[in-house]
């Protein structure tokens, strides 16, 4: 299974073993990390999942939909690596990946 590890705002660290075909939302959420409400439950309608996706991985992770740049808008800070983290689909490539959680979701 595909490491994941999740950053705080406040620096804690929480490093998953997250399944594929999960969205790296959906681990997050079944592991109880703060900082990841997903509020919709991973239907791209909110962005309260949104994270900030560490810049090595930032090609790996696929391109953003409409609909998520849509959603995106709603969201605070957003940056050029911001992602909603329902849409990040895990797989074995993405073993190592990191993401940041904004201050705005602690």
């Amino acid at each position: 299974m595909p490491k994941i590890t999740y950053i705080e705002h406040n620096g804690s660290e929480h490093v998953l073993d997250v399944k594929n075909g999960l969205s790296v939302m959906e681990g997050a959420v079944k592991n109880n990390i703060p900082g990841i409400d997903a509020d919709c439950g991973g239907a791209c309608a909110c962005a309260t999942c949104h994270v900030y996706v560490d810049a090595a991985w930032a090609d790996k992770v696929g391109a953003k939909s409409a609909m998520e740049e849509s959603m995106l808008d709603f969201a605070e800070n957003v940056e050029a690596t911001s992602r909603l983290s329902c849409q990040i689909k895990v797989t074995d490539a993405l073993d190592g990946l990191i993401v940041r959680m904004p201050e705005s979701q602690h």
